[in-house]
């Protein structure tokens, strides 16, 4: 059950750019890992760290970066790690994690073959 936030969060984008993936109208995560990034960035916004339009406009800028370098019908789009490149940088911005802890971290998943 979704509260207020995530609600607001997740249909501010409807119709949009930036809009999450969706299936019957659901969203729609192919990996656990997706699902686990959107639930990061929507807490991370609702306990106070960014405001959520600050992270949708990275995550714009990061759609339009891979647009631009990409066709648009390329099959390696996945709008997910738009997502998770959006919230490195909104992190690191706001100084919530430095990039050597940022890299340290994401190594380690990978590692794990926990997230992606």
């Amino acid at each position: 059950m979704q509260t207020q936030f995530e609600h607001f969060a997740a249909t501010s984008m409807l119709g949009r750019k930036d809009s999450p993936p969706r299936c019957d109208g659901e969203l729609f995560f192919e990996d656990s890992w997706e699902g686990r990034a959107f639930g990061i960035a929507i807490a991370l916004s609702k306990k106070g760290h960014y405001e959520w339009e600050d992270f949708r406009q990275q995550l714009i800028t990061s759609i339009g970066e891979w647009e631009s370098s990409h066709a648009l019908d390329d099959p390696s789009w996945n709008y997910y790690q738009r997502w998770l490149l959006a919230l490195e940088r909104v992190m690191l911005e706001i100084n919530l994690i430095d990039s050597v802890e940022l890299e340290q971290q994401l190594a380690e998943l990978i590692t794990q073959d926990t997230f992606y």
